[in-house]
């Protein structure tokens, strides 16, 4: 089995954190290369788009699958806290079990 590597990012000009956040505002937020030099430069740093796209191509796929590998996987526990449902029978609002209750907007039978 082959385990997955950490990129490499020696003999680039700038720090990891700033070419991971370059790929991850591309790759998270539909946003072309050209917004996220915009961004990037916001923040004082001075990148090309071009640059963007490189990195894009040389690091993407190893986060996208960092990002893969921490999505909830089906046997993860979900909990429920509280249900609202709107029910046309009841002409309102009115939380799962409570029958209707008057502090919730329900209608009352007459």
């Amino acid at each position: 089995m082959i385990l997955p590597t950490k990129p490499s990012y020696a003999g680039y000009r700038f720090p990891p954190e700033v070419i991971s956040h370059a790929i991850w505002l591309y790759f998270r937020f539909p946003l072309s290369l050209r917004m996220v030099e915009e961004m990037l430069a916001a923040r004082g740093i001075l990148v090309s788009h071009e640059t963007v796209r490189q990195w894009a191509l040389e690091f993407g796929q190893a986060l996208a699958n960092q990002i893969r590998r921490r999505l909830p996987q089906a046997g993860d526990k979900w909990h429920l806290d509280e249900v609202v449902i709107l029910s046309a029978k009841s002409g309102g609002l009115g939380k799962s079990g409570e029958g209707g209750h008057p502090c919730l907007g329900a209608r009352q039978p007459v």
